[in-house]
């Protein structure tokens, strides 16, 4: 089994990435948009679980996007957030296990991976109504997210099976989405980095007494405001230092 030093575990969707996890339908079926969006919205607010949104949202579906589906929005809307790319090579040299955990569709990440895109995390934990057969790119672990409790659980479930210690396990999210994620960490004494902060996420910190460790920006090359202050962009060297340092701990 691989020896890595710590592990960072984050999520993908507006985190690191511009795209939501439904885009892909509103992409393809552009009429609706608009309740794709709202029922994204929901969840990662916390007003419904992930469960209902899914449910929504293949009420609206006429079918399951197929493989071709999938490629033609890659094609057309893939894009990444600076930086992101050479984190996860950053990741990878520095023998750092590299985990994608997001609500977003196993079938997304399992395209991106084919078409050479983004070098394969060494876990992926998403979502598996959407689901190819098996690729020669996968990552090794593929698990299941069906709610949004499920993110700790399989970061959990992936640190304990390489021996990580919790204190070298740096946790990245954006919305009230990532909030038990943010919990987990918290209590397990993980470092929690926040990435284009939302509100929602804030706000469930701030309900539930927890502290976020750092904000990254790596969409932005200018200051963003967070809870009334402006902060600025961290550079892929500041965020890389400040992992490195918590990986030696």
């Amino acid at each position: 089994m691989t020896h890595y030093a710590g592990m960072v575990t984050t999520d993908w969707s507006e985190c690191l990435a511009p795209c939501g996890p439904f885009d892909m339908i509103a992409f393809h079926y552009p009429h609706l948009g608009d309740r794709v969006e709202a029922i994204f919205r929901g969840y990662t607010g916390n007003t419904i679980t992930l469960t209902q949104a899914m449910a929504q949202i293949m009420e609206l579906l006429p079918a399951p996007l197929d493989r071709r589906q999938m490629d033609a929005y890659i094609d057309s809307e893939y894009e990444v957030y600076a930086d992101v790319v050479a984190l996860r090579e950053w990741c990878r040299q520095n023998d750092i296990l590299f985990m994608i955990n997001s609500t977003g569709a196993m079938g997304y990440f399992q395209r991106v991976f084919a078409r050479g895109l983004l070098i394969p995390p060494d876990a992926l934990a998403a979502h598996p109504a959407v689901r190819f057969a098996t690729e020669s790119s996968d990552p090794q672990f593929m698990l299941p997210i069906r709610e949004i409790d499920d993110k700790p659980l399989q970061s959990q479930t992936v640190a304990q099976r390489h021996g990580i210690p919790m204190q070298r396990i740096v946790v990245i999210g954006d919305s009230g989405g990532d909030g038990p994620h943010f919990k987990w960490g918290a209590r397990k004494g993980a470092t929690l980095v926040a990435s284009l902060v939302k509100t929602s996420l804030l706000t469930f910190c701030r309900r539930h007494q927890i502290q976020i460790h750092h904000h990254w920006n790596p969409g932005l090359t200018e200051a963003c405001p967070a809870e009334g202050r402006p902060y600025g962009r961290p550079d892929l060297d500041t965020l890389t230092t400040m992992v490195g340092e918590i990986m030696t701990r």
